[in-house]
C-alpha cells in the first residue's frame, strides 16, 4: 500500500479524480463530462452507465497523470452528488431505468399529496429534512411504480437502491458491498438522523421495501477494495461522503460555527453545529456532516440555493451577453454599482430559507440607463443576497452568527465577487489555497479511514488560506441594498401566491 490518495468526485455534469498527497497537495487531475438527460419538462435523468464509465476513465487517466500506479494509493475516497437516485438489480448490475437525479421534480405532485395530509412536521423532526422532490425517497417509489413487477423484486432483496456513492461502491467491489455512508443517507428522507438508522415510519410511510437499502455505515471506514482489473490493484476504499459534506471537511470547517459556501451551479451554505443536531425553525435542512470512524457524529445546518452559476450560463447562454463565464468579473467591474437593477435568478423557484417552488426569475428597476454591465453585476449581487438570505437564518436557528465564510466552487475565482459577497454579508470571506475542497475533503477522509491521517486536528492542518476579502462597504449601505432584495423577493412570492389563492378558487 503506498502513501497517496485517489478522489472520485462524482458530480452532477461531469466526473473528476484527483490524486493528492497525504498533506493535501494535488498531484494530478482528470475530468469527464458525461450527457445530461431531460425527457420531460421537470423531469432531469442520467445514465448510471454513463457515470460508472466516466468516473473509471478519469480515474485512470488522473493516475497516469501523476505517474503512478494504483499500487502506490493508500486508499480511495468517493464524493458525489447526493440525492440522486439508482435502482439495479443485483444479479446483473444493471440499473432498471435511468438514474433520477437531484434536480428532478417529477414527484412534486407526491410531495404535495403528503404535505397536505400534515405529514412533514413528523418528517422533518424524525430526518431534519422538508418533503420536496430534492430528496431520494419519493424517486425510489417513483422507479418501483414505474417498472412492472419492480416493488415485488424489491421486496423480494432482488433490486438494489442506492445514492451515487453506492452505485459507485457496488461496482468498484464486484458487487460485493451494499453500503452508503451516514451523510449520504441523511438526504433521502428514510434515515433517522439522531439515530443514524433507517426508519421504518419514513420506509412505510414512503412505501419504500428495506431490503432494498444498503447498510449504513461512518464516512471514513474501511468499506472493501477495488476489484484488480479497474484500475490495475486492490485498494482499499475508505471514504464516502455527499459532495456538500466532503466540500465542509476540505475546508477545515471541523469545528462547530464554521462557515462554508461552495458556489457551483447552485451553492450550498453550510455550517457545523458540532456532535448535537440544530433543528431549524428557518426551513433549513438540519443534516449529517459525517461520521469518522467510531467519533461521535458531527451535524450541520444547510441552506441549498437553486441557481447562482446557472444564472452566470444565462447571461452567457440565453442572453448571449458575456462569451464566457468568466467575462461576467470584467463586465460587472466597468459599472460601480447595479444602477438600482435587481435580479432574482429563480428559474426554477427559490430555496433555502424560502422554499418557493412557484417563484419564477425577474429582472427589476430597469430604466432606460441600465446597461448590460448592470445586469452583470446584478446577477453576482444575486448570489450574494441569496448566501445572506441563509446566513441570516443560520445565525438564528444556531443563536449565533456566522465569522467568516469560506468560499469555494467555480464563483470562488472571481475577485470582485468574493469582495461584494463580503461587503453585503458584512463578514469576511476566504479563500483556500486548494479549491478543490470537495475531492479534497474526500481524500483526506479516506486518509482518515484508511489509518494514514489520526483525524480531523491533522486533516485541519491541511487547509491553508489564499487570500481574504473583507467588507469596505458601511452598515446602512449594505442594509439598504439587501432591503431591496428582500422587497423583490417578496413581491414575487406574493404574486405566486395570489395566482394560487385565484386557482383555488
Amino acid at each position: 500500500m503506498g502513501d497517496l490518495l485517489l478522489a472520485l468526485d462524482q458530480g452532477t455534469t461531469s466526473s473528476r479524480a484527483i490524486v493528492f498527497e497525504l498533506d493535501g497537495r494535488p498531484l494530478s487531475v482528470a475530468q469527464r463530462a458525461f450527457p445530461q438527460s431531460f425527457p420531460r419538462p421537470g423531469w432531469v435523468e442520467h445514465d448510471p452507465e454513463d457515470i460508472w464509465g466516466s468516473q473509471v476513465e478519469a480515474a485512470r487517466e488522473a493516475l497516469v497523470r501523476a505517474g503512478i500506479s494504483a499500487s502506490d494509493l493508500a486508499a480511495i475516497g468517493i464524493a458525489n452528488q447526493r440525492e440522486t437516485a439508482v435502482v439495479w438489480d443485483r444479479r446483473t448490475g444493471q440499473a432498471i431505468v435511468p438514474a433520477i437525479v437531484w434536480q428532478d421534480r417529477r414527484t412534486a405532485d407526491e410531495c404535495a399529496r403528503l404535505r397536505a395530509v400534515g405529514t412533514e412536521e413528523r418528517v422533518r423532526e424524525r430526518t431534519g429534512l422538508l418533503l420536496d422532490p430534492y430528496f431520494s425517497a419519493t424517486k425510489i417509489t417513483a422507479i418501483l411504480n414505474a417498472v412492472p413487477g419492480a416493488r415485488s423484486a424489491a421486496a423480494r432483496g432482488r433490486l438494489a437502491f442506492g445514492t451515487v456513492d453506492t452505485f459507485l461502491l457496488w461496482r468498484l467491489t464486484g458487487g460485493r458491498v451494499h453500503a452508503t455512508d451516514v451523510s449520504n443517507a441523511s438526504r433521502t428522507l428514510l434515515m433517522d438522523a439522531s439515530r443514524c438508522a433507517w426508519d421504518d415510519d419514513m420506509l412505510s410511510l414512503f412505501r419504500v421495501p428495506k431490503p432494498i437499502l444498503p447498510d449504513i455505515l461512518p464516512s471514513a471506514h474501511m468499506f472493501g477494495e477495488t476489484e484488480p482489473d479497474v484500475l490495475g490493484a486492490r485498494v482499499p476504499i475508505c471514504a464516502l461522503v455527499g459532495d456538500q459534506q466532503a466540500a465542509a471537511f476540505g475546508q477545515a470547517c471541523t469545528r462547530s460555527g464554521m462557515v462554508k459556501n461552495t458556489y457551483g451551479t447552485g451553492s450550498f451554505v453550510m455550517m457545523n453545529t458540532g456532535t448535537e443536531r440544530c433543528a431549524s425553525a428557518h426551513r433549513l435542512l438540519s443534516t449529517v456532516a459525517w461520521k469518522l470512524g467510531d467519533e461521535p457524529t458531527s451535524y450541520a445546518l444547510e441552506g441549498s440555493v437553486f441557481v447562482t452559476g446557472a444564472a452566470v450560463q444565462w447571461l452567457r447562454d440565453g442572453l448571449g451577453i458575456i462569451a464566457d463565464a468568466a467575462d461576467i468579473e470584467a463586465l460587472a467591474g466597468t459599472v460601480p454599482d447595479s444602477g438600482g437593477v435587481t435580479f432574482v435568478p429563480a428559474f426554477v423557484g427559490l430555496g433555502a430559507p424560502h422554499w418557493e417552488p412557484g417563484v419564477r426569475g425577474a429582472i427589476l428597476g430597469l430604466t432606460r440607463g441600465a446597461s448590460r454591465a448592470h445586469i452583470a453585476r446584478a446577477t453576482l449581487e444575486a448570489a450574494c443576497f441569496q448566501t445572506r438570505d441563509v446566513l441570516e437564518a443560520l445565525g438564528q436557528d444556531a443563536a449565533r452568527p456566522a465569522e467568516t465564510i469560506r468560499a469555494d466552487g467555480g464563483m470562488a475565482a472571481n475577485d470582485l465577487f468574493l469582495q461584494m459577497q463580503a461587503d453585503l454579508a458584512g463578514i469576511p470571506v476566504e479563500r483556500p489555497r486548494v479549491t478543490e475542497t470537495t475531492a479534497l475533503g474526500a481524500a483526506l477522509m479516506a486518509g482518515i479511514g484508511s489509518g494514514r491521517l489520526s483525524g480531523a486536528d491533522e486533516a485541519e492542518r491541511c487547509w491553508t488560506r489564499d487570500c481574504v476579502f473583507e467588507p469596505m462597504i458601511s452598515a446602512d449601505e449594505r442594509d439598504a441594498r439587501y432591503a431591496a432584495w428582500k422587497s423583490a423577493v417578496a413581491m414575487l412570492c406574493r404574486d405566486v401566491h395570489i395566482a394560487n389563492n385565484d386557482e383555488e378558487r
